[in-house]
């Protein structure tokens, strides 16, 4: 696999091939609409969720919520990323916006807590695409290195979508009811679905007689699917050593194994293993695994925690959140706007490991006595962090291919950091609830009327002032040592993105067939 040909740029030829104008700006509104829809939807339901179980029932189950969305679209993702590197991205798009909006609808209607998972798992199916497709499309109308501010815009959308998320959670459930969380964005997914259908250029890539590697597809699903059930279930719903546990375990380095094997012999691949080798793609997968790991595992629990330790409605919740978004916003804008005019981009994702470090570690001093403002202020630092390379680290993966194999690099750089974000939540999930069981359980009372499995911020704000208490020290306990983790993690991906290539961005559009749409 040959990388690229990089061009050094000058200020009038910075994108050489691509759209322009009243086009671009026109497809880059339905891109952003569907990244929107797809960002919103790990973090709409977090803040709304102790309600949704409340309703519904089902607090034993109430972590696939969030786990299933993010489950099921990683493991389409590589699909996805090869699929419109065969037969074109505009349709795809299309059906993985459809997919979508057919899940929300199931959300919307659900009766129970299993056909809101079912719901989950429909609409990650089309939002993994959302990702994949949107990022790769950008590739085939924009050059690396104008693309750099397009990024940042899309950086600037995930940061919204992810703290907007919990706030309008949080809206919605003290003023229409938590069904509507998911009704108001298939309208979204219905216009995202329009635009794009009318302004992104027809298909470009056609190969003829390859066949799908079914294999790859098979082996890599059961892997993920194997590695997150063993994470979420172990020391929770099944002891670390019990046959079930170390039965998943086992199934999924035995997939993974069988991946490999299956990569190496398939024709066309849909992970190719060559992508490893390239130093830059597996510094950067990396490093957004672990990140991703760290921030996704943090973020899904803070809501709940906010709600239980300092008492806040759910909607306040989410409002408290929104520091982390203004960090993320300001440094992903800006970041992308100096990549487009310096074409200097190693910097940044050394910078997003240590400020991220730094804000992980001013969060392990939070205590169930610490005031909002000090809470949010730690928030921003974090998101501060994170902006400043998470959509560096795409564009310089998507730099060192060829166009070609644009949409499966990017496929396999969101793929393996998703996979992250899945086993951080996991992880997070299991650990926080196997160290909450032993914090309280012997502290509350068998009078209380009240369990671990029903412990809702609604239900903690009907109990004793003393036991309100004791059980937000409990949560604060349980939460703050994980995050504690997070710190060296990230540290490590501050030394990593150290021995990043410098590789000059390039300034041309290898899409022949945009240029060719055009006329």
């Amino acid at each position: 696999m040959s990388k690229q040909q990089h061009t050094p740029a000058t200020p009038a030829s910075r994108d050489e091939g691509g759209l322009r104008g009243w086009r671009l700006m026109a497809v880059f509104l339905g891109l952003a609409i569907g990244m929107f829809v797809s960002s919103l939807s790990e973090t709409i339901a977090s803040t709304a969720l102790p309600t949704i179980v409340g309703d519904l029932g089902g607090v034993e189950i109430m972590q696939w919520v969030s786990t299933t969305y993010i489950l099921a679209s990683t493991v389409v993702m590589p699909f996805y990323g090869r699929m419109g590197d065969r037969i074109g991205r505009k349709h795809l798009l299309v059906a993985a916006l459809g997919l979508y909006g057919a899940g929300k609808f199931i959300c919307g209607i659900t009766p129970n807590m299993a056909g809101l998972i079912l719901g989950r798992a429909v609409s990650g199916v089309g939002g993994g695409g959302l990702v994949i497709l949107s990022q790769a499309i950008l590739a085939d109308v924009v050059s690396a290195r104008a693309r750099g501010k397009y990024m940042g815009a899309i950086g600037a959308v995930f940061a919204v979508s992810n703290v907007l998320g919990p706030v309008l959670g949080g809206w919605f459930v003290q003023v229409t009811g938590w069904r509507m969380i998911f009704w108001f964005t298939i309208p979204l997914a219905i216009i995202a679905m329009i635009v794009t259908g009318i302004f992104i250029p027809r298909d470009a890539h056609r190969r003829a007689g390859e066949k799908t590697d079914v294999w790859g597809i098979m082996f890599s699903s059961t892997f993920v699917v194997a590695l997150v059930l063993a994470c979420s279930w172990g020391g929770d719903t099944y002891p670390w050593l019990s046959w079930q546990i170390l039965g998943l375990f086992g199934l999924a380095a035995a997939c993974f194994a069988a991946f490999i094997v299956a990569e190496k012999r398939a024709t066309s691949p849909v992970l190719p293993l060559s992508l490893w080798k390239n130093r830059n793609f597996t510094l950067c997968t990396l490093c957004g695994m672990l990140i991703y790991g760290c921030f996704d595992g943090m973020v899904n629990y803070m809501p709940t925690y906010l709600q239980i330790v300092d008492h806040e409605t759910p909607e306040i919740a989410g409002l408290m959140m929104i520091p982390m978004m203004a960090g993320t916003l300001i440094t992903t804008t800006a970041t992308g706007f100096i990549a487009s005019r310096t074409g200097r981009v190693k910097w940044m994702p050394i910078a997003m490991g240590a400020v991220t470090a730094g804000g992980f570690f001013l969060m392990t001093t939070l205590s169930a006595a610490s005031p909002a403002w000090l809470i949010m202020a730690f928030f921003f630092v974090v998101g501060f962090g994170l902006g400043t390379g998470s959509q560096i680290l795409v564009l310089i993966v998507q730099n060192e291919f060829p166009h070609a194999m644009v949409g499966t690099a990017t496929a396999g750089n969101n793929f393996y950091r998703q996979i992250g974000s899945t086993l951080g939540t996991a992880v997070v999930g299991s650990v926080f609830t196997a160290r909450l069981t032993g914090l309280l359980a012997d502290k509350i009372p068998a009078n209380a009327h009240v369990t671990l499995d029903t412990l809702t911020p609604s239900v903690v704000d009907k109990l004793p002032s003393a036991l309100q208490a004791t059980i937000a020290a409990g949560y604060s306990d349980a939460l703050i040592p994980i995050i504690a983790i997070f710190v060296p993690v990230t540290i490590v991906c501050t030394v990593m993105m150290f021995f990043l290539k410098k590789h000059p961005l390039s300034t041309v559009v290898a899409n022949k067939g945009t240029a060719e749409s055009q006329s």
